[in-house]
């Protein structure tokens, strides 16, 4: 398998959580092209939709909410961001959330940073 270093690929689409699913086919396309596991992309699936749906909401926001995916080798960065005309309160995943993400991704966080909604994952790809 080559080696697949420093691409990026850029997402922008409305912040409503129905169109959530395409930026979780997008990373296990991605996650796959680097060589994760069944187990792993399945993983990567999980955690993207959590941090998508702490940013986005179940109502979904006015705006648009763009996810940028960096392959660097045997990981895999995900970065979402929106700055929201309705701002609303700050986003955090729930406490389930937050476990499970600590089960399933390496690093994970959500944080409002001025405008910005932001998330950011990492997903190490685990030898065999």
């Amino acid at each position: 398998m080559t080696e697949v270093v420093g691409e990026e690929v850029r997402l922008t689409m409305p912040a409503t959580p129905q169109l959530l699913r395409v930026a979780r086919l997008t990373a296990a396309g991605l996650a796959g092209r680097l060589g994760f596991s069944f187990d792993e992309i399945e993983d990567i699936k999980i955690a993207v939709d959590e941090l998508c749906f702490a940013v986005v909401g179940s109502r979904g926001r006015k705006g648009s909410l763009t996810v940028t995916y960096r392959l660097n080798g045997k990981s895999l960065v995900i970065e979402g961001e929106g700055a929201f005309e309705d701002s609303g309160p700050d986003p955090a995943p729930s406490e389930l959330s937050t476990q499970i993400l600590g089960a399933v991704v390496d690093e994970h966080e959500v944080r409002r940073d001025g405008d910005l909604m932001r998330f950011r994952l990492l997903k190490q790809r685990i030898e065999t």
